[in-house]
């Protein structure tokens, strides 16, 4: 059996249950109908998050996509209930506890680059800083 040739991979991002065909798609190459059945199934459960994906495009027109968790920034402003992060990281757009860190950090785990759940927490307590969430509770 040979190995089907790679013709493009792309990171994209869609609402979930939601995706439609469009020009983000048709740039990939793929049936553009059979992957947004695909992606809205898989993903109807998480309905109101944006889900990225990568999807991997081969040349027969043939796909595999991976789904991954939201995006950091959209659960935090979703946790400190706030529309945008601070465009200065000095200012403060709102707040957010430790546990509630603690609980995106969980959710994020498989995509992070962390060993361990304190290093996760680190790493969504950074994002929060940087987008102007003061976090209560944690150095």
């Amino acid at each position: 059996m040979s190995k089907k040739k790679i013709a493009k991979v792309a990171k994209l991002q869609f609402p979930a249950g939601g995706a439609k065909p469009g020009p983000a798609l048709a740039s990939v190459g793929i049936n553009m109908p059979q992957f947004t059945q695909a992606f809205n199934d898989a993903t109807r459960d998480r309905q109101g998050d944006i889900v990225p994906v990568i999807i991997t495009a081969y040349e027969d027109k043939s796909f595999d996509f991976v789904l991954k968790t939201t995006p950091a920034s959209i659960l935090l402003k979703k946790a400190a209930n706030v529309n945008k992060g601070a465009s200065d990281s000095k200012v403060s757009v709102g707040t957010i506890s430790a546990d509630k860190i603690r609980e995106i950090a969980e959710y994020k785990m498989p995509d992070l680059n962390a060993n361990d759940i304190d290093g996760a927490m680190k790493i969504i307590a950074g994002t929060a800083r940087n987008m102007g969430i003061v976090v209560e509770g944690m150095e």
